[in-house]
Order: structure tokens, then C-alpha cells, then sequence
């Protein structure tokens, strides 16, 4: 199934304008009409509470809506309909989104994606040995450089039974595992994406069942490091990072937001092909990272001990 990852995240809120602002500080672009856009176009929605078009919320007081999958073509998701209809039901809507639930209970659309292809620059560096990455004269720190999300990267659930949840995106969307957590749930990436993960997921007690956090793919190191900067400054809680994940190698700076849901940038996560053989270790620190920063105030040399005043 030519599934390529989430195209669109929907949430119902208390605090709505609070939430807004935030996207915005993120770096999302405002449509005016909840939905808030990467560079390629996918999103983060975001309604009242009580909005009446909202689907039904999860059984906690987890804000998620809806996780809408962006897919290749019509053929994708008349094979989706077809797999899914066998046991559940399937609605259509005029556009023809399909929406249903998954395994557990999360409520799932899929749709032709509306995510637009990229043409961007990479991160260039200079590194001995190897051509020049930039010119010369081409800086590479630029407190005024953009710092805008590309695209939607990955998702990450709090399920009750990771081994249900993972059957179903495995074995009925054809989901293929890269790595995996002892007894914590794995990696996943769709046919159509060679990312490392769009999806993971985490073993937690049924009253916990909701996103854990979202993340967005920024152009490199140096712009999530910009970014995250930027956030700190406008008073944003940091939650985790700056950092590296050791699976998928991805940089990470995640931020609690009023949303409730930690939203990470992200950067430079590996890229998987079928000769990948997955891997596996127990969840823990030293395994979710393979360093980890605190974000302090600047310093420079000559001056008082840094954390002294």
C-alpha cells in the first residue's frame, strides 16, 4: 500500500487561541481556518473543543481528533477500502476521504495527499577532506536565517497494547518495522516513505491513550537549533532536548505545548530501504539518545562563571 505518512493532524482544545499562537511561534503558516501548514502543506488543525465537526474524542482527556494519512493515489486507497471494510466500518466522504478507527480506537482518515514536492537546499557544512559544502564567503550562522517546518515527519501514540496496535498498521497497511523497544513498541515506516519512522508507539496504562507528540522535519541541525532557540526566548517550555536520537539518528527539541501534546523539530533522521534489518534494545536513556544538551543563557569567555551571576 503506497501509504507516505501523516498528512494532517486534528485537535479539539480548551485553550484555541493559545494553541494558534503557539503554531505560529512554531513556525507553522496561519490559512485562516484552523489548519496550520508545513512548507509541503501538511498540517496541524486545531478547533474548539466543542466543535460539532470534530470526530469523536478518545476515551481520555487526550486532545487528538484525528491522524489523517496522506496516500499516493486513487489505487491506494480503494485497497485500503477494500482491506478495511472487512471488519469495521469504512465511511467516504464526497472528496473521498475514508475514515474509520484503527485497533485502538484511534479515530484514522486516509486521503490523496495534499503535501506538495520540495525543492529545497540542504544544510550545507564544510568538512575537511570533502568539497566545500558552502562557497566562499557563504556564511553558515545566520541569527536571521527563516526557520519554517518542512514537512509532517512522524507521530507518536500512547497505545494500551502496542502489540495490537502494531498488527494493524503492519499486517493490514503493510507498516514495516526499522527498530524496535523491548516491550515498548516499535518503529514504522509506510511503503511509500524510506524515513526511518513516521510512526512509533508506546506501552502506557489505557487512562494515558493519546499522542504522545508530533514532529516536524526542519532543513538541519542548525536551522531545529535556531528554531528551538527562538522558542526559548519567547518563553516556551523546553521539554526535551536539544539532542540525537541513536534510532534514526534524528536531531530533536521538543516544546510542551498548550495543545497538550509535546511538539518536537526534528532533523536529518536516516533513510531505510528493504535490505534494512531492524533492531532492538530496551527502552531507556541511554538508548533514546545518543547525547543530550540543556539550553542555557549564552556565555562567553572572560566573563562571570556561567550559572553565576
Amino acid at each position: 500500500m503506497r501509504i507516505i505518512g501523516p498528512d494532517e493532524m486534528v485537535f479539539g482544545v480548551d485553550t484555541l487561541e493559545d494553541s494558534k499562537a503557539f503554531l505560529r511561534d512554531y513556525g507553522l503558516e496561519d490559512d485562516g481556518t484552523g489548519r496550520f501548514l508545513a512548507l509541503d502543506g501538511t498540517a496541524v488543525t486545531v478547533r474548539a473543543k466543542d466543535d460539532p465537526d470534530l470526530p469523536p474524542p478518545l476515551p481520555t482527556n487526550n486532545n487528538l481528533r484525528q491522524t489523517i494519512w496522506g496516500v499516493e493515489d486513487q489505487a491506494t486507497l480503494d485497497e485500503i477500502e477494500a482491506e478495511l471494510s472487512k471488519d469495521r466500518t469504512v465511511n467516504k466522504a464526497a472528496d473521498g476521504t475514508l475514515t474509520c478507527q484503527d485497533d485502538a480506537g484511534f479515530e484514522i482518515a486516509f486521503r490523496i495527499t495534499r503535501r506538495t514536492e520540495l525543492n529545497l537546499p540542504p544544510e550545507r557544512i564544510n568538512s575537511p577532506g570533502a568539497a566545500p559544502g558552502r562557497a566562499a564567503n557563504e556564511i553558515g550562522a545566520d541569527e536571521d536565517a527563516p526557520a519554517r517546518p518542512r514537512t509532517l515527519s512522524h507521530i507518536v501514540y500512547f497505545v494500551p497494547d502496542w502489540e495490537v496496535m502494531a498488527k494493524f498498521y503492519i499486517e493490514r497497511l503493510k507498516f514495516v518495522i526499522t527498530d524496535k523497544f523491548t516491550n515498548t513498541g516499535p518503529f514504522l515506516r509506510p511503503q511509500a516513505n524510506d524515513d526511518h519512522h513516521v510512526l512509533f508507539m508506546i506501552q502506557t496504562p489505557p487512562y494515558m491513550q493519546g499522542i504522545e507528540h508530533l514532529a516536524f522535519h526542519m532543513k538541519g541541525p542548525t536551522e531545529l537549533m535556531l528554531a528551538g532557540s527562538r522558542m526559548v526566548k519567547m518563553g516556551y517550555q523546553s521539554f526535551w532536548g536539544p539532542g540525537r536520537h541513536k534510532f534514526g539518528s534524528n536531531w530533536f527539541w521538543y516544546f510542551s505545548s498548550p495543545m497538550g501534546v509535546n511538539i518536537e523539530y526534528d532533523a536529518d533522521m536516516d533513510k531505510h530501504d528493504g535490505d534494512w534489518t531492524e533492531r532492538e534494545a530496551p527502552m531507556s536513556p541511554e538508548n533514546s539518545q545518543m547525547f543530550l544538551f540543556e539550553n542555557v543563557e549564552k556565555w562567553a569567555p572572560g566573563g562571570p562563571p556561567k550559572g553565576k551571576a
